[in-house]
Formats: structure tokens, C-alpha cells, sequence
């Protein structure tokens, strides 16, 4: 599929959490804004970063109506283990085929072997306000979220 983009309504999509239960985009329709974060691999010195940013930030973003989601390859064990030792405060999706991925339209990285990293801004109606890809800019992840977040 090609890339999402702004304006368009984001593909609905259950993926198994940390806990191994089913979250859902629609879970949060019509409550929350979402902010969901595509990153490569648990523990890896960017995904950490990234992780961590989101996490020293999430109150700017519970504050302002949105929930954090992060979304890899990696399995429940693997998010679970990421969670406790990152002490991060929002859930982990296991796409383990890539499948939302795809749907979404996030582009592999590192000549193709590694999944993306790609941030989307989805509204409560479920509407795509921002999307950012980057795999060295890490912070601008973190920053411009929370910057269309403020504004929604």
C-alpha cells in the first residue's frame, strides 16, 4: 500500500500488546488521539532513544488528550522486557509480519532488512494529522507529535 497520508483515514488494525491482549485503533476512536510510533527492534540504541523520549514526554501527551503506541516486529516477551527495563508508561503492538506496517505504508530502512521507523498523528476521528519518518532524527519524532498534538 502506498504511504498514508495527511487527511486520509488511518487503516483500523488489533495487534497483540505486551500482555498479549488485542489493542485496537477503533479501541480509541471518538476518546483519544493517538500517536502511534513504527521503530526497527527492542533495545537497539535508536529504538531506545526513541522509546525513552516518548516516555519522558508522555505526560505532555496524556495532558493534551492522546495516548503513545509503539509498534515493532518484536513479540510480547521482547516488549515486555523493553517496558520494565525502560520503565516506559504506554504499550508496546507486536506486528510480527509487518502487516500494519505495510498498511500504513512505513518503509523498510537500512537497505530493506530492517522494519522502519515512521510516527503518525491520528485524531479521535481517526484521521491522519501528521506523519514523520526518520531513521537518525530522532527527537523530531518526539518534538513534532507532540507539536500537532498541542494544536489538536
Amino acid at each position: 500500500m502506498s504511504k498514508l497520508s495527511v487527511g486520509d483515514k488511518a487503516p483500523d488494525f488489533s495487534l497483540p500488546n505486551q500482555d498479549r491482549q488485542m489493542v485496537s485503533l477503533s479501541d480509541y476512536q471518538g476518546k483519544k488521539h493517538l500517536v502511534v510510533y513504527f521503530y526497527p527492534k527492542d533495545e537497539t540504541p535508536g529504538c531506545v532513544k526513541e522509546a525513552c523520549g516518548f516516555r519522558d514526554s508522555y505526560e505532555a501527551f496524556t495532558e493534551a488528550g492522546a495516548e503513545v503506541i509503539g509498534i515493532s516486529a518484536d513479540g510480547a516477551t521482547s516488549h515486555s522486557k523493553f517496558i520494565q527495563k525502560r520503565n516506559l508508561p504506554f504499550q508496546l503492538l507486536s506486528d510480527k509480519d509487518l502487516s500494519v506496517a505495510d498498511e500504513f505504508g512505513v518503509k523498510k530502512s537500512l537497505f530493506g532488512l530492517f522494519p522502519g521507523r515512521e510516527t503518525f498523528v491520528i485524531d479521535k476521528e481517526g484521521i491522519v494529522r501528521h506523519s514523520f519518518a526518520s531513521g537518525l532524527n530522532i527527537n523530531k519524532h518526539i518534538d513534532s507529535a507532540l507539536k500537532v498534538i498541542q494544536s489538536l
